[in-house]
């Protein structure tokens, strides 16, 4: 009883210590308050902020707790007075106070409660201000002053937000930086977290959701725009959260009576959350709603609406609109209204409805192509081909785009053809060929725009000369060979032209058509214009330069063989190098060319090939190009990854100066490490960490062709890699591509890599669990697997340690489900590796890729993401029994296969039947199928390999093509097969 009594007395103790740490932190969090609200000079919104209004207020009651005087006007520094009046102040006593000013002129009579709403408020509205500011920091400070209130008192700090959005007097900027909180709070990009704002917010009681949602449909109609509009967005917001749960059923009701009223403001801020609302929400919600919707939105978009800014809502509206009215568009009738509202609109006086009606069309070329023949001939290709000649850029981007849309809508359906042909299956949708059709009014309108280039634009920038080039050569997939007749005429006689826009267009023309028509109609033209374009690559003219380089890249990557060797190959060789002397932007395109050639004539296993003359020349100016720290226009990675094409291509001939340019490449990596230091700023360090990667992308390529060669500097190489991992932790993409030289240097040495292992080991197990970087993670686990394969029974004492990880990454729901496939193959790869030893694991093995399976064979593929996920676990799943069917069998161990043989065999019998199934899923199984029948050749499971199915399975592999993997597979497999069973 003793202890127990003295437990109770401390208990006691630490209670109030408590309690008294908590009320001192509230008066610390109160005075901090109000410090920073009184006597403020720098307010962004008024410099007089913090003398005026509620602020003044504070700054009284601060003067009578802080600077009390007596009678005689001598201070008075009682600690019992200030604490008394912050509690009093903390809990919003309905005491009253008189605060009198300091020339004694003015008293006011307030209760604490009042002071208390008035600190409240004046900070929210500091706070606020302060996530607008320019600098970066105090933006910062203030998103975690915000963070720190929404954790604090979630439906607190909604209402707090909700209030300053309504709040007439409050500067509007306030008001809006307000309803950005509130929708930020409510919303998300990342789905995780857009769940679980959801589920916070539906926790919420329904009064204070309640005065939230009426606080911010009352913000829809103030007079000032950036509020109503952000208030549009946290309607939104609620209405994408409670309407797929069957809440808030009257929200789209009440929208919809605002567009009907007279207040314009108003009508656009519901409209625009019309718009926001039919972009969030799965159209499958709101179809039930989508007559009085598209009633509204037609309402407001027509012709008629005297105000443009309704029109541009309701046309934006719309656009967000169209994938849920669909049944709308079945209907001729309402079909032609969308559609003559839509094309009106691209004749209003404001161009911003014309941008947003143009964008409506190219959406609904992309929808609805199978029912747009009726208004391609009465007007869209008017329209379109005369938008695209507008003054304003804006307009003529979109209606290219138009051209550019339809153009993919009909490579689809080409391709859709070619498919149908293939296995004998009607068509579903007709090709219109709108685009063979348009030619004749399209070209020229194109041609002419590919002379507007801005030269003074950078070259990301897009615009109208971009857009150009790029519907030219969706045109020249669309249509082939008769794109000829049009471009080849505008090439002759401009590639000579003395104005450079013309010269410059002519070439990009050329350059654009030479995907879609056939090789034999394209051959003699290229090989007549190969002279003119290397001879180009040395104009006078950045943007013609470039743009030659860009084609002759796109002819080395196309038409190779219109380029010969003995006539052309040192010219252009020789341009091309002369051009990575050139301006940044001319050097990435010479770099993507040089790149092409040697992917295409180049190969490993060759004595020799065509550039082996000019291997080292090349290399060598590619190292003095990237010498350099800068890296404009991406021209030095570009140089890079030439370097680890040529390396990856090289053949036999070239792996001494391979070899040396490993070297160079290791001694810059070295630098880059020893420089490490000195880096401060963010842009400076994710310079560095791109250098680095480039840099190991290069070695990677280097260690693949030379092969056990490399074993003359894997020593340093790997130390390099250690010292790297260890100084760039928190650069993924870094580390991922040490991972990859590493994988490499596994593949090269094989068992010699053992000797590295250890060292290596703690960086591998730290990425396998690591959650985050899941990428990093699925490449940690292919390392396994080469590990296994390098090294063989050498990695049986790392196995332990393997599974243990692997098993644990399974289980987790923090991990990235992509990676979880290739754990399961990675079982394989070990049991391949250890042969018999694999026993250990084998029962915990066969539980998880059971499971695998049920999990498999129960998911719905309702989506093209689904079923792509369940053919990657279905593939890892048949990888995974593959290697242990292999292993276990390579020590007389099969036996320990059979009891999962039923099963198993089943499972393969579901896969087989589902349409869903991949080419690899398949070969996977056959190859499966093929062991299992190896491993048991004396009839232990001939009844099951005599079902149907196993032989409508063999039947469907070997109409794959001659030559091909899944053929061989099936060849083998069938054999197997066959002896097994009979």
């Amino acid at each position: 009883f003793v202890e127990l009594d003295a437990a109770r007395r401390e208990s006691d103790l630490l209670c109030d210590n408590l309690r008294l740490e908590m009320a001192n932190g509230r008066l610390v969090r109160l005075l901090c308050k109000m410090n920073f609200i009184t006597e403020r000079a720098d307010s962004v919104t008024d410099p007089e902020w913090a003398e005026t209004g509620d602020r003044y207020l504070i700054k009284l009651f601060r003067d009578y707790v802080f600077h009390l005087v007596n009678e005689a006007g001598r201070p008075v520094a009682s600690m019992a007075h200030v604490v008394g009046n912050l509690n009093k102040l903390d809990a919003g006593s309905p005491e009253k106070v008189m605060l009198m000013s300091r020339d004694e002129k003015s008293c006011l009579v307030v209760s604490y409660e009042e002071i208390k709403r008035c600190v409240e408020e004046a900070y929210k509205e500091l706070i606020l201000g302060s996530t607008l500011s320019p600098d970066a920091n105090i933006r910062e400070q203030a998103t975690r002053a915000l963070e720190s209130a929404e954790i604090e008192s979630f439906p607190q700090y909604l209402l707090s937000l909700t209030q300053e959005l309504v709040n007439d007097a409050s500067p509007g900027d306030v008001r809006s930086a307000a309803g950005i909180a509130l929708k930020n709070a409510l919303s998300a990009k990342d789905e995780t977290r857009r769940e679980q704002y959801s589920q916070r917010w539906l926790q919420v009681s329904d009064t204070v959701r309640g005065q939230i949602k009426q606080g911010a449909l009352i913000s829809l109609g103030t007079d000032n725009h950036h509020v109503s509009m952000t208030a549009a967005q946290v309607v939104a917001a609620i209405i994408a959260i409670e309407l797929p749960h069957g809440q808030w059923q009257d929200a789209i009701t009440v929208l919809l009576q605002n567009v009907s009223t007279n207040n314009a403001g108003l009508k656009i801020a519901s409209l625009q959350t019309i718009g926001y609302v039919c972009e969030s929400i799965d159209p499958e919600i709101l179809v039930t709603q989508s007559n009085p919707i598209l009633t509204a939105v037609i309402q407001g978009a027509n012709s008629d609406e005297p105000s443009q800014e309704v029109r541009f809502a309701a046309i934006t509206a719309l656009f967000n609109s169209l994938e849920f009215v669909r049944q709308n568009f079945e209907n001729e009738g309402e079909r032609n209204v969308i559609m003559q509202t839509v094309c009106e609109a691209t004749q209003s006086p404001e161009p911003t409805v014309q941008v947003a009606a143009y964008e409506c069309l190219v959406r609904i070329m992309q929808l609805y192509y199978d029912k747009m023949a009726f208004y391609m001939e009465k007007a869209l290709l008017g329209l379109t081909v005369t938008g695209m000649k507008h003054a304003e850029e804006k307009i003529a981007l979109q209606a290219i785009e138009f051209w550019s849309t339809l153009c993919d809508e009909e490579i689809e359906l080409q391709l859709e053809e070619e498919e149908a042909q293939e296995y004998g299956r009607p068509l579903d949708r007709q090709n219109f060929q709108f685009a063979k059709s348009s030619l004749g009014l399209v070209m020229p309108t194109l041609l002419f725009l590919l002379t507007r280039q801005d030269e003074d634009a950078d070259e990301d920038e897009w615009n109208v000369s971009m857009a150009a080039a790029t519907c030219l050569s969706l045109l020249a997939q669309t249509v082939g060979n008769d794109i000829v007749s049009f471009v080849i005429p505008f090439v002759e006689q401009h590639i000579r032209n003395p104005d450079w826009h013309y010269r410059e267009a002519a070439v990009m023309a050329f350059g654009s058509i030479l995907d879609g028509p056939e090789p034999s109609v394209l051959n003699p033209l290229v090989t007549q214009a190969l002279p003119v374009l290397i001879e180009m690559v040395k104009d006078q003219v950045v943007q013609v330069k470039d743009t030659a380089a860009w084609t002759l890249g796109r002819v080395c990557d196309l038409l190779m063989d219109c380029i010969q060797l003995g006539v052309h190959l040192h010219s252009l060789v020789s341009a091309l190098v002369a051009g990575l002397e050139d301006n940044a932007r001319i050097v990435s395109n010479c770099c993507w060319a040089l790149m092409n050639i040697t992917e295409q004539l180049g190969s490993t296993s060759a004595d020799t090939y065509p550039l082996s003359d000019y291997f080292e020349g090349i290399v060598t100016a590619l190292m003095r190009i990237t010498e350099s720290n800068v890296n404009e226009n991406k021209s030095r990675t570009s140089a890079y990854e030439t370097m680890a094409t040529l390396a990856s291509s090289g053949p036999k001939d070239t792996v001494p100066i391979i070899g040396k340019l490993g070297v160079a490449i290791l001694d810059r990596l070295d630098t880059t490490i020893a420089n490490a230091g000195q880096i401060v700023g963010t842009d400076d360090r994710v310079a560095l960490g791109e250098l680095q990667s480039n840099l190991l992308n290069v070695l990677t390529n280097v260690t693949r062709t030379l092969g056990r060669q490399v074993s003359e500097i894997s020593d340093r190489m790997m130390t390099t890699v250690l010292q790297l991992l260890t100084t760039s932790s928190k650069q993924a993409a870094v580390s991922e591509d040490a991972f990859l030289l590493v994988g490499a240097l596994i593949t090269a040495l094989e068992g010699e890599f053992s000797r590295y292992l250890e060292s290596f080991s703690p960086f591998l197990y730290n990425a396998l669990q690591n959650y985050e970087e899941y990428q990093l993670c699925s490449i940690s686990v292919g390392l396994i697997g080469d590990i296994c394969r390098g090294l063989g029974q050498d990695a049986a004492p790392y196995c332990d340690q393997f599974m243990t990880i692997l098993l644990h990454n399974l289980e987790s729901d923090a991990l990235s489900r992509d990676v979880k496939p290739g754990i399961l193959s990675c079982f394989g790869d070990i049991a391949l590796a250890i042969g018999g030893s694999f026993e250990t694991y084998l029962e915990v093995s066969f539980r998880v890729l059971m499971t695998a399976c049920s999990l498999s064979a129960s998911t719905p593929a309702n989506d093209d993401d689904t079923i792509d996920y369940l053919n990657q676990l279905r593939a890892g799943i048949f990888e995974a029994f593959v290697g242990i069917v292999q292993g276990l069998k390579s020590d007389n161990k099969a036996q320990l296969v059979l009891p999962q043989a039923q099963s198993l065999l089943g499972f393969m019998s579901v896969v087989f039947s589902d349409p869903t199934k991949s080419e690899e899923v398949v070969k996977n199984m056959i190859g499966l199928l093929g062991d299992l029948a190896d491993a048991f050749p004396n009839g232990e499971i001939r009844d099951y390999l005599r079902a149907e199915w196993i032989q409508a399975l063999i039947k469907y592999g070997r109409t794959g093509p001659r030559g091909s993997s899944l053929r061989e597979h099936t060849r083998w497999a069938r054999e197997m097969i066959k002896r097994a069973s009979s």
